[in-house]
């Protein structure tokens, strides 16, 4: 029997990587066509494109990349240091190119204002943790870099982000009221360059609930605050759905003291290699376990209201840093030495589904809540699992068809593709002619109308296949479907 493969989206002519298929009993009507940025909405999804100011990866190797992945909004790091190598010398080339070749490929680009610039005393350094100005003379040579970039880049740039991890800074003093004047005094550059302009608070690494409330509580004089669009965050964790207590907390915080501020993921992704560089590094990864991660975290961020940004398009080759160079292999798209991409890895084809799948087109029904037991009738859109580890959020369009997306989310993926069976009963799941997706592969599946009996007590969906991977059990004209290809599996 032949193997299902991908195909290359920049390189068909090479073979793509082989899909984990799901081992399901179901007939296969074919695979989610991808839909790419020209037909996709745009939704809940970034894309992080990150530590080209630091060429720990190559923006031109990866770029005709981008577009087919089909989410538009892409995360970059603005470089102080690369663009004034020395003091009062600017190289803004490289940032031009590549901020300019975004928005001409659809793209929206997210600027994150960091890192420091070691050509000023007190200003900070140009790695990850090496902590903010904290000098004023750092201080105000940095906020007269930012003016410069704001001035120049405000017609390619709306959305900006002011530092990157703060909380992780080597610094003991760059505590979270430094943060917060930090935020402040940028944010006020940028409103008054670009008084439209949408701007990112925080983005802290992992959540740090004292860091956070400190941080509000600094900007609440003059409702500071205010300035801001939504708050950032960077959480990695092993299991991508076990930190729904901290993100409720955070929540409350932000709420307290920032009221109307939207959460959002700014970086978050899995590693595709055992013990390798980075956040998550010491354990077991595969390629089949960071694409359930990438896809788990997604689904989880979309169904809490959460926007989420994907770390990260390709690896990244952290030559220099630390005491050995790494590679971090959270990246999509598998890179050499050199930056040059490889090839992309099943993650790269799972996010791209997920962004057809669920992109703009879709509202959450805030009704879907999951019941493991009947303890009186059903709201609208509740339903009832056998499956005591269930996640599962609900979704519509405009005309009324609905998409639900499960999973099983008590544990770190894994790279089992063997599903066990689950029973979901609706009160009305608003299903007419339903097919099954298996996310990490992309394959659509004919659900039997055997398998479905509608009775008074409810909708039930008898032998759903279920494992720690996301499925969708969907109207099918919400799928688009392309056949398989000649040779491949049936």
């Amino acid at each position: 029997m032949s193997v299902l493969r991908y195909t290359d989206p920049v390189h068909p002519e090479r073979p793509g990587p082989a899909r984990p298929r799901l081992q399901i009993d179901l007939p296969c009507l074919g695979t989610v066509r991808p839909r790419g940025l020209a037909d996709t909405l745009p939704g809940n999804w970034l894309l992080g494109c990150e530590t080209l100011d630091r060429d720990y990866a190559d923006y031109d190797q990866y770029k005709e990349y981008l577009a087919p992945l089909g989410i538009r909004r892409i995360r970059l790091q603005g470089g102080w240091a690369k663009c004034e190598p020395q003091p009062g010398v600017y190289r803004w080339e490289w940032l031009d190119h590549i901020l300019k070749d975004a928005v001409a490929r659809g793209l929206q680009p997210w600027l994150q204002l960091g890192y420091g610039n070691p050509a000023y005393p007190g200003a900070g350094g140009w790695n990850l943790g090496a902590g903010m100005p904290l000098s004023e003379s750092g201080r105000a040579t940095y906020l007269t870099w930012v003016e410069k970039v704001a001035v120049r880049y405000a017609p390619l740039v709306r959305d900006w982000e002011v530092w990157n991890e703060p909380n992780f800074g080597d610094n003991p003093v760059n505590t979270p009221e430094i943060t917060a004047e930090l935020n402040r005094q940028t944010a006020a550059i940028l409103r008054r360059v670009q008084p439209d302009a949408r701007i990112s608070a925080l983005a802290m690494g992992h959540i740090d609930m004292d860091y956070a409330e400190r941080f509000f509580r600094a900007l609440a004089p003059g409702d500071a605050w205010k300035m801001f669009d939504n708050v950032t965050y960077h959480d990695y964790a092993y299991n991508p759905d076990a930190n729904h207590l901290a993100v409720y907390r955070l929540r409350q915080i932000v709420a307290q003291y920032a009221p109307g501020l939207r959460l959002r993921q700014g970086e978050n992704g899995a590693p595709s290699a055992p013990h390798a560089g980075g956040a998550l590094h010491d354990y077991g990864w595969t390629e089949i376990s960071q694409a359930k991660w990438d896809l788990r975290r997604m689904l989880d961020n979309l169904g809490q209201d959460i926007e989420c940004s994907v770390f990260s398009i390709a690896e990244m080759q952290y030559h220099g840093e630390g005491p050995i160079n790494r590679t971090n292999t959270k990246g999509l798209l598998q890179t050499d030495e050199k930056n040059r991409v490889l090839r992309p890895k099943p993650a790269y084809f799972s996010v791209q589904q997920a962004a057809t799948l669920l992109d703009g087109r879709l509202t959450r029904l805030p009704g879907v809540v999951l019941r493991h037991t009947l303890d009186g009738p059903f709201a609208e859109a509740c339903c009832q699992s056998s499956d005591r580890s269930l996640a599962l959020y609900g979704y519509r369009d405009k005309v009324g068809r609905r998409l639900y997306t499960y999973w099983r989310d008590d544990a770190i993926p894994g790279d089992s593709l063997a599903p066990a069976s689950l029973t979901l009963t609706f009160q009305h799941s608003g299903l007419q002619d339903p097919v099954i997706v298996d996310l990490l592969s992309g394959c659509v599946y004919e659900w039997p109308a055997t398998r479905r009996q509608q009775a008074a007590d409810g909708d039930h969906f008898c032998g759903l296949p279920v494992y720690d991977s996301p499925i969708l059990l969907a109207e099918r004209g919400l799928v688009p479907i392309e056949a398989i290809v000649p040779g491949g599996e049936p």
